[in-house]
């Protein structure tokens, strides 16, 4: 038996908490949410059992891994390979700046949110729930948004839309967010390459995916130095701000914001970083080698 972690149950819960602690709205509101709050525990017990009696785990970060070793009592010789989640980088490709079609339809969704041609488009993609940060992203861009002009987009389906809503309208920036319910992969990574910069203030995740679609988009991303998300970004493709500040969050979209170059720079880089240690065929290749180990046992 081969077990793969993506996080852990407890984490989860514990995301919640802190979500909570930092004052994210309804936290225990979502169907989600209330099931994580009250069945972590249980759901916790099968995760033990994986770990002792599975021939391999691959957790997909060190930081679930490092989760999964300080809640559980592990074998003392466990075989944990961490394997990286990679990405679709033939759907989330970087914009072709010499192509007119690339450049029209970038085009367009600005002039959908209304930028101008200095404007910056922020995005921030993931469900509409508590433990993803989305009012600390809306309370640091409030700040952020008087220094730069710019239009943030949040992508994502969830309860906390209206909450959302009147929380952007309660800090004056209710017509520079707009919060899109609803896009398929192909409208979402039309979105990576037309945005600036990406913006991901999960409070809790065991590897998450968002901040590479957008690296393979040849976008920069800004997330929290917390957890799994400083295994796949720093300063080469984006910028990292402190778990729960809105003050060190804006400060580092206002950085990232501050050089075009650099935006560019980055975003190419992050497009290496992503071909060259997080692709499908890679995790296909690390797979196939732990099933081999977990079958020749």
């Amino acid at each position: 038996m081969v077990s793969s972690m993506h996080g852990t149950w407890l984490g989860e819960r514990d995301g919640l908490s802190l979500a909570a602690s930092f004052g994210e709205p309804a936290v225990w509101s979502n169907p989600n949410d209330i099931a994580i709050r009250f069945m972590a525990g249980r759901y916790s017990r099968f995760e033990k059992s994986a770990i002792n009696k599975s021939s391999v785990v691959v957790p997909n970060s060190r930081a679930t891994k490092s989760d999964l070793e300080s809640r559980y009592e592990a074998p003392q010789e466990w075989d944990c390979e961490v394997i990286h989640w990679g990405v679709d980088t033939g759907m989330f490709v970087p914009m072709h700046l010499d192509s007119e079609e690339d450049s029209h339809r970038k085009q367009l969704i600005r002039s959908k949110y209304g930028l101008g041609n200095d404007s910056l488009l922020l995005l921030a993609v993931g469900r509409l729930a508590a433990r993803k940060g989305h009012g600390l992203l809306l309370r640091a861009f409030a700040k952020a948004a008087e220094s730069i002009d710019s239009h943030l987009v949040i992508i994502g389906r969830g309860s906390l839309k209206k909450r959302l809503e009147r929380l952007s309208a309660s800090l004056g920036i209710s017509h520079r967010v707009s919060i899109e319910s609803g896009m398929g992969f192909e409208q979402i990574s039309q979105m990576y390459r037309a945005s600036d910069l990406v913006v991901y203030p999960s409070y809790y995740e065991g590897q998450g995916l968002i901040p590479l679609e957008s690296m393979s988009s040849g976008t920069p991303v800004v997330t929290v130095n917390h957890g799994p998300l400083p295994e796949m970004v720093d300063e080469s493709v984006g910028g990292l701000f402190e778990m729960g500040s809105e003050e060190s969050l804006a400060e580092a979209i206002i950085s990232e914001a501050s050089s075009a170059q650099s935006l560019l720079e980055k975003g190419a880089e992050g497009r290496r970083r992503v071909l060259e240690r997080f692709t499908l065929e890679g995790n296909a290749e690390d797979f196939l080698s732990v099933y081999r180990r977990a079958m020749s046992r």
